[in-house]
């Protein structure tokens, strides 16, 4: 097995440590294996892979797709450092409603699943930060979704200053989490 990993409080989210490798050349680890992956999670079948560089105080999310393409991903941090979070949006789950928050960085190489039924966002906490993830359902924007990623019932610490966030527009103007969020 080429991962250690945690199991979180909430069911299903996994914080994966990968085995580096590593002398005065750097380091050398394998970021995936599927064999390995699914003998942690399950089957999975991943079909997208994305990657981001955002800036010191940039947050994304809350996003999540509706179904019938829900998505579950496997993401990490590349270089810099951010925060990252996961919303159980799963109406019959004991854990509705709750995060988890891991911080994610080039250094630390950690990688965290985050299986369907998570609305998923991060914020940046470095200068900047190159971001990957790995989703087992394409891209379907007729069913994109979110909700405001400052909503105080969350009670999410972004670690970023309100005044430094920097957000998209669309992120910026997302209603505030409601029943019709949930899967």
């Amino acid at each position: 097995m080429i991962y250690d990993y945690q199991s979180t409080e909430i069911e299903g989210l996994y914080i994966i440590e990968p085995r580096v490798f590593g002398d005065e050349r750097g380091y050398f680890m394998e970021s995936y294996s599927h064999r390995d992956l699914e003998s942690l999670i399950g089957p999975v079948n991943f079909v997208q892979d994305n990657e981001s560089l955002s800036s010191y105080g940039v947050v994304r999310g809350l996003h999540f797709q509706k179904a019938p393409y829900t998505q579950a991903k496997l993401v990490r941090c590349v270089s810099g450092r951010v925060l990252d979070v996961a919303v159980d949006i799963r109406k019959c789950s004991p854990t509705f409603l709750k995060h988890v928050a891991v911080e994610l960085s080039g250094d630390n190489h950690r990688m965290f699943f985050i299986p369907k039924g998570f609305a998923h966002g991060f914020s940046v906490l470095s200068e900047t930060a190159v971001f990957q993830y790995k989703c087992d359902e394409y891209y379907h924007p007729e069913v994109d979704s979110g909700f405001q990623l400052l909503d105080s019932r969350l009670g999410i610490d972004w670690k970023v200053p309100a005044d430094r966030m920097i957000m998209s527009e669309k992120d910026r103007l997302r209603a505030l989490w409601t029943e019709d969020d949930c899967l």
